[in-house]
């Protein structure tokens, strides 16, 4: 069989061998393996700088994180498989550490009074209480009241009575707030129509050009 009637073998991505870190891309990978075939040290030490110096251009955006060079350097260990032996700058990062599970982040379950006015609220209401009396303090809580009824109304799409809004902040603010009727509220009316979504507007095609 000549060369011309050969099968050609079609490369897939599939086919290949997988790479450590994708992001840099194969050519990377293969500059890596082609340094673990030099046989001098210092050649392998000068090549490895050079890809270094390669894999920080491609992150430009990275360049101000802090240890930025550390990492770098901690990614061509992983891609070389821990196998290249040069004079890295860095301790290389342990084997285990790319094979141990995440640790379990911890879920705070606050006690939340009212579900619909959420837990940051309730936070906000008792910053406002530590507040020294004043005119930030009662922009602050007339904002939070506001707040208050908006959530309340996209939990319940119902009218809301001022009075019901003025009665949780008391008992939220354990009594310390209480305005009442000093409080000016947005009409229900107006955060619906504030809240509500707009339908979507069809696009004019004329009918020659609908298909």
């Amino acid at each position: 069989m000549t060369d011309d009637q050969k099968p050609i073998t079609e490369d897939y991505n599939t086919s290949r061998e997988k790479m450590a870190i994708p992001e840099y891309g194969r050519n990377i990978h293969k500059m890596v393996q082609h340094i673990s075939t030099l046989e001098d040290r210092e050649e392998r030490n000068k090549a490895a700088r050079t890809v270094i110096a390669i894999m920080g251009n491609m992150n430009p955006h990275l360049r101000d994180i802090n240890d930025f060079k550390h990492k770098l350097w901690d990614h061509l260990a992983i891609i070389s498989e821990f196998k290249l032996d040069i004079d890295s700058p860095y301790e290389p990062p342990a084997i285990s550490t790319l094979t141990e599970k995440p640790k379990t982040v911890p879920y705070n379950d606050y006690p939340i009074r009212y579900k619909h006015y959420g837990k940051i609220l309730e936070q906000m209401i008792m910053a406002a209480t530590e507040m020294e009396e004043g005119e930030k303090k009662e922009a602050l809580i007339q904002m939070i009241a506001n707040h208050m009824k908006k959530s309340y109304l996209t939990w319940n799409r119902s009218q809301v009575t001022d009075d019901i809004i003025f009665n949780d902040l008391r008992e939220l603010s354990g009594g310390k707030i209480d305005r009442g009727s000093e409080l000016r509220l947005s009409e229900s009316k107006d955060i619906l129509s504030r809240t509500k979504k707009k339908k979507p507007t069809r696009k004019f095609v004329p009918k020659h050009q609908q298909r």
